[in-house]
């Protein structure tokens, strides 16, 4: 049986006290290697994307220090891990998320967290899980670590589960949402199927971001584009990179991420499907990096922009080169290849009342009182895809980016989205002129039967 303990209850902590003996000299004891050799925070957000081959692992390490290792990549990982993450702890893991249950992903975690330790542990709690699987969580809950799932709080259903690192620092959970929203169904097989309901996490910080797909799949892709839960990231680590499927053409011109990773082994060159995948990044005009070409890769973030370092420099690349990647993303709006999904217009001379679909909000997940984490935020309200007809046309359609400057206090939209924003925030440059809507008031793109967009809050 798995073990689950609840994320609210707190860490108890005892302290052993020894009384000397008088009569006897006290006992000289051998002192403690120490297990944890990282420097002080710097002030700055650190993301480690270690070479683990075939599999994933990923260490967060905030700007006041807070850590969350993302997966631990397989056994054959485990000596590589118990060695690099010493090196940059200064204390036990606070957090870690098991994406999804392949050993792919949780393979060495045993022997790390023997290593390092750990206080908390999320993981997606699907059924059909292995033996090992189950095995693997009853020890690490046996041992004190605090397991949950990322399950939406039954008094708020609808809401995304966030979970605060510090301020200004927040992981929010995109998928899954069970059991507020069922689990995809789309593979045949458990591992398929599995898979199909990682963990895909969205890391904040200031004006940058970076999206962990776990091991998303199609199926997974389609539910959060359907429910508008995705937008621009500063980075992409890449999720099952030979999947039929995976990383749609669509998924990537909406995350459209500047800089993408994605781990592996050899055997990503000869994969068919790899190759198609560089094709699409590079049509949205993503940089790859691979584990299996450049080793670990480590992205610092100041909030405004990340840089990227690689242990070993891409072919052709000066080791010198800087690899600068701006919160605010400033590369041209992106021609979609991607045609929208037809409106259907009413069949009644009388226009049909807008359907209206509360936005999908982001509430924090519980924490026990002694978390580390703390500084509680507001984040982003990720609204959903609105469903059924537009009936109502917006006051005006703007043409060129002449106009779009002259509305700096307006509203604007694209007519392929059922959002909108101010007319002043960064994913406005995104949208192409041809399908850029602007309104005066903010009553009026409301009308348009159009919702607030999260990431400006109009």
């Amino acid at each position: 049986m798995k073990a689950r303990i609840a994320l609210g209850v707190g860490l108890l902590l005892a302290s052993l006290a020894c009384q000397q003996q008088p009569s006897a000299p006290p006992a000289q004891a051998a002192p403690e290697k120490s297990r944890y050799f990282g420097g002080a925070p710097d002030g700055k957000l650190h993301v480690y994307f270690f070479d683990v081959g075939a599999g994933d692992a990923a260490l967060i390490v905030t700007p006041r220090g807070n850590t969350v290792l993302v997966d631990s990549g397989p056994a054959s990982a485990e000596s590589h891990l118990v060695n690099r993450l010493p090196e940059l702890l200064r204390r036990e893991l606070d957090l870690v998320v098991l994406t999804q249950p392949d050993p792919k992903h949780h393979g060495a975690l045993e022997a790390v967290l023997k290593r390092v330790g750990a206080r908390r542990l999320m993981e997606p709690q699907l059924p059909d899980t292995s033996k090992a699987y189950d095995a693997l969580l009853t020890a690490l809950g046996s041992r004190g670590v605090q397991i949950f799932s990322p399950a939406p709080s039954s008094s708020a259903p609808k809401e995304l589960v966030r979970l605060t690192l510090e301020d200004r620092v927040n992981l929010t959970v995109l998928w899954p949402r069970a059991p507020a929203e069922p689990l995809l169904k789309g593979a045949a097989d458990a591992e398929g199927r599995n898979a199909a309901n990682s963990v895909v996490l969205r890391l904040t910080y200031d004006d940058t971001s970076v999206i962990f797909a776990g091991g998303a799949r199609g199926e997974t892709e389609a539910r959060l584009l359907e429910r508008g839960l995705l937008s621009p990231a500063t980075l992409l680590k890449v999720g099952s990179p030979g999947v039929e499927g995976a990383n749609s053409q669509a998924y990537l011109e909406e995350v459209r991420p500047q800089a993408a990773v994605f781990s592996g082994d050899d055997g990503l060159a000869k994969n068919p499907k790899v190759k198609e995948l560089l094709a699409r990044l590079r049509g949205v005009d993503a940089k790859m990096f691979r584990t299996d070409v450049n080793g670990e890769v480590h992205a610092v973030s100041d909030g405004k922009q990340f840089e990227l370092s690689l242990q070993r420099p891409s072919p052709g690349e000066p080791a010198s080169a800087r690899r600068i990647f701006p919160g605010l993303d400033p590369r041209p709006a992106l021609v979609r290849t991607v045609k929208p999904a037809p409106v259907v217009k009413p069949t009644s001379p009388e226009p049909a009342p807008a359907v209206r679909t509360e936005p999908a909000r982001v509430v924090e997940a519980p924490r026990d009182s002694t978390a580390r984490a703390s500084n509680v935020m507001d984040v982003d309200d990720l609204p959903t895809a609105r469903k059924g007809t537009r009936t109502e046309a917006p006051e005006k359609a703007v043409r060129s980016s002449s106009s779009r400057a002259s509305m700096s206090d307006g509203y604007m939209a694209s007519k392929n989205k059922q959002i909108f924003h101010k007319s002043t925030c960064r994913s406005v440059k995104l949208i192409n002129p041809e399908n850029l809507l602007t309104w005066s008031t903010r009553d009026a793109a409301v009308k348009s039967g159009r919702k607030p967009a999260g990431d400006c809050h109009p």
